[in-house]
């Protein structure tokens, strides 16, 4: 259904835009950050908003910067940062070391209204080794007329020409509950913010619900649902895995989920080995 979009490539070249055909934005991608080298730069989705313009994403939170509005990284890839902020190591904890890598966009494979897609490489900081190249893909859908859904899928190769390990603050350091690594989604802060009404909230498969009972628990889906300011509107973002149960990172008092493809383990990749993630999120005014 590709028909409901419009694509729009500003003239700068840093992002793409997708619209509603005769509508306002959805989302806008950017694949030049501008963003500084210790928040890993790399490429992120914001604003992502519903089909009635309620804006979804934040980008740059004042307590954790690094926090790019929808994009997907991985904690630590052989003690580079790709999450950016402060590195965590169990004989210190968090400190900033200087370790963050990047991703750079290298060329396009598609840009049309129902799909963009593009290569990127991941860059280890300042020796700027590149340790992976990841084949990107970002598919739009009109679910209906309240609802639109993005298929982000990733695949990433180790062109290290060694061993990596892929990691993040649980393991193999231990920090029990941060699992931060994979698809990373940071929501507008009142989205979660229930004020007493028991429909605003994360809700998973099997009758879950809260943060407590679905946070690193394997599931195939869960959703948000909440309450914009100023409008009052009520919206709901579906978040499905492709490839089946995965551990989940939810927070809620700062509306984050992320999809990390390893839990208690590091995940070893070698030289030439294959890593791919595809997520669909539903976005739904109701």
């Amino acid at each position: 259904m590709s028909q409901a979009f419009e694509l729009n490539v500003p003239t700068d070249g840093k992002s793409v835009e997708i619209h509603r055909r005769g509508g306002g934005l959805l989302l806008r991608y950017v694949v030049v950050p501008e963003t500084p080298p210790t928040e890993a730069p790399r490429p992120y989705a914001h604003p992502v908003r519903t089909l009635r313009g309620e804006c979804l994403t934040l980008f740059r939170p004042n307590d954790h910067p690094w926090h790019h509005a929808l994009s997907f990284t991985l904690t630590s890839v052989s003690g580079h940062n790709f999450w950016g902020g402060p590195s965590y190591r169990k004989e210190d904890g968090y400190v900033h070391r200087g370790d963050q890598g990047n991703q750079l966009h290298e060329a396009w494979i598609e840009r049309s209204p129902g799909r963009i897609a593009h290569t990127l490489v991941w860059r280890a900081g300042h020796q700027g080794e590149i340790l992976l190249r990841e084949e990107r893909s970002l598919g739009f859908r009109l679910e209906s007329e309240n609802a639109w859904s993005l298929r982000w899928q990733s695949s990433l190769k180790n062109v290290s020409g060694r061993l990596l390990v892929l990691g993040h603050y649980r393991a193999p350091e231990g920090l029990v509950g941060s699992h931060y690594s994979g698809l990373q989604f940071r929501g507008a802060r009142d989205l979660l913010d229930d004020h007493g009404d028991a429909t605003i909230g994360i809700f998973a498969e099997g009758d879950r619900q809260g943060e407590a009972a679905i946070h690193g628990v394997p599931l195939t889906w869960m959703e948000w649902h909440g309450q914009r300011d100023e409008t009052l509107r009520r919206v709901s973002i579906r978040f499905e895995n492709g490839n089946g149960p995965l551990h989940l990172f939810v927070r809620r008092n700062y509306p984050l989920a992320a999809f990390p493809p390893n839990f208690d383990e590091v995940l070893m990749l070698p030289a030439d080995g294959n890593l791919s993630m595809d997520h669909t999120l539903t976005f739904s005014d109701l």
